[in-house]
Formats: structure tokens, C-alpha cells, sequence
């Protein structure tokens, strides 16, 4: 026993397991800003919860102290301490897709500096997913800040030695990509949000980071991803071939399995 307790704990195993702890926080954090960000295009974030209470800052649980049930006499918000009544999602679902998703970078990309880039952006990612599904609407407060995050981050990173990718190729994927997504809005407005268009920037600067073949792999299977999902529907009659899907979510899931080939590749 104790010659096991002495062996070597390898960084990977230490990266991928703080990897997943600070997944696991950051998405329990998410459920107040997925509840304020979900409105239909058009509509002003949401800044009280379903009761009319305002709501204080952007991250957190989506619970509502004042809403809290109130025992006779008692004074109003339940108590000192009360966790307060759900007004959104709970944090389960978030924090575990993003503890799984920031384990699987890290063990892709080790020791690498490029690693903490990723674990920043993964968080916004998810956030972007979940909103995208439930409304269709990709925030421009989102977005444009992922895009620029992702090539300020990227561009840091190159000062520091063993990083494995080119700056270069980022900022060329980013605007590869885009003009991509953007020629497909103007041929299809109905079925490409211009959301779509700004979020491709960000996604084609974390994939150009490994080259333009994992740009390409990362492109390719967000549009199977967004295929497969659109297919089932139409087979589970829940759909028609002309029905709108939300193809953010598909974007991002195309980027993280892009670029968890390129890390482990690269």
C-alpha cells in the first residue's frame, strides 16, 4: 500500500481533474444567466423573475429569495439564509455537460498552455448552447466577446513556450469561417441566423488554432451533428423538413469535437 501511495501522480491526471472541477462550478453558475439571456428575439433580457422580483447579477442559481414560502408572521423573503424558489432550470444538467467537456479538453491537450483557453471558453459555450435551444437567439453579449476572448486569449498563449497551434491560423479561421456562415445567411436567411454568422467567428478561431484540417473537421460535424438532430425529428414526427432548428448548439458541439481531435492530434 504504501508503494502505491508513493508513486508519481501524472499532470494529465491532475489538469484533466481540475479541469473537471472548475467545469463542474462554472456550470453550476449558469442557470441565472441562461433564465435572464432565453427571451425571444426582439425582447430585453430578463431582469426580474417570473414574479416581478429583480433579479441581482448574472451568474448564479436560479432561485428567488423574496418568492420564497413564507410561513405565517414570517417576514417577507423567507428568512435569513432561504435558498429561495426556483424560477429556472437547475445547475445538475450544466455543471455536469460542462465538468465533461472541460475533462475531455484537458485530457486531450495535457499540460499544454492552450488548455487554459479552453477551459475559460468552454463555460460561454455551453451558456450559448442552452440558450440557442431553448429561444433561437445567439446574444451579441455572447458572442462577439467569444470571438475576441478567443484571439486575445490564443494570442497570450503564444508567448508562453510548448504551445502547440498558430495565432495566425486562428485569426484566418475566424474570418474563414464567418465569411462562410455568412455567405450561407445571404442564400438562406430563413435557415441560418445571422447570431450563427458571429458565433462561426469564434468557433473558427479555436479551430484555426490547429490548423485548417481541424477547421474543416470541425466545420463538417457540426453541420452532421445539426443533420442527425434535424433527421431524427423529422422521423420522430415532431418536425417537418422545412421546420427551423437551432444550429448554435450544433456549431459549438462541431467546434468541441473539432478541436478535441486537433489537441489530441496536434
Amino acid at each position: 500500500m504504501s508503494e502505491l501511495m508513493d508513486l508519481p501522480v501524472p499532470p494529465v491526471a491532475v489538469v484533466v481533474l481540475v479541469a473537471a472541477l472548475w467545469g463542474a462550478v462554472t456550470g453550476a453558475l449558469l442557470p441565472r444567466a441562461v433564465y435572464r439571456f432565453a427571451v425571444p428575439t426582439g425582447e430585453e433580457w430578463r431582469a426580474r423573475c417570473p414574479e416581478g422580483h429583480p433579479l441581482r447579477g448574472w451568474l448564479g442559481p436560479a432561485r428567488c429569495a423574496p418568492c420564497a414560502p413564507r410561513a405565517e408572521g414570517a417576514p417577507r423573503g423567507g428568512g435569513k439564509g432561504t435558498a429561495g424558489r426556483a424560477y429556472g432550470a437547475g445547475p445538475a444538467v450544466p455543471a455536469a455537460v460542462t465538468a465533461l467537456v472541460c475533462a475531455a479538453l484537458a485530457a486531450a491537450t495535457g499540460t499544454r498552455p492552450e488548455a487554459g483557453v479552453w477551459l475559460l471558453l468552454v463555460p460561454v459555450g455551453v451558456l450559448l448552447a442552452v440558450v440557442d435551444f431553448r429561444v433561437q437567439r445567439l446574444p451579441d453579449p455572447l458572442t462577439l466577446p467569444f470571438a475576441a476572448a478567443a484571439l486575445a486569449l490564443l494570442g497570450l498563449v503564444t508567448l508562453v513556450p510548448e504551445h502547440a497551434g498558430e495565432w495566425t491560423t486562428a485569426l484566418l479561421g475566424a474570418l474563414a469561417l464567418g465569411a462562410g456562415y455568412f455567405v450561407l445567411f445571404l442564400i438562406n436567411p430563413g435557415g441560418m441566423g445571422f447570431g450563427d454568422v458571429k458565433l462561426a467567428l469564434g468557433a473558427g478561431a479555436v479551430l484555426g488554432w490547429y490548423g485548417w484540417p481541424t477547421v474543416m473537421l470541425g466545420t463538417f460535424a457540426g453541420f452532421l451533428f445539426g443533420a442527425l438532430y434535424g433527421g431524427a425529428l423529422v422521423v420522430a414526427r415532431r418536425a417537418g423538413r422545412r421546420t427551423a432548428i437551432p444550429f448554435g448548439p450544433f456549431l459549438i458541439a462541431g467546434a468541441f469535437a473539432g478541436l478535441l481531435i486537433g489537441a489530441y492530434t496536434a
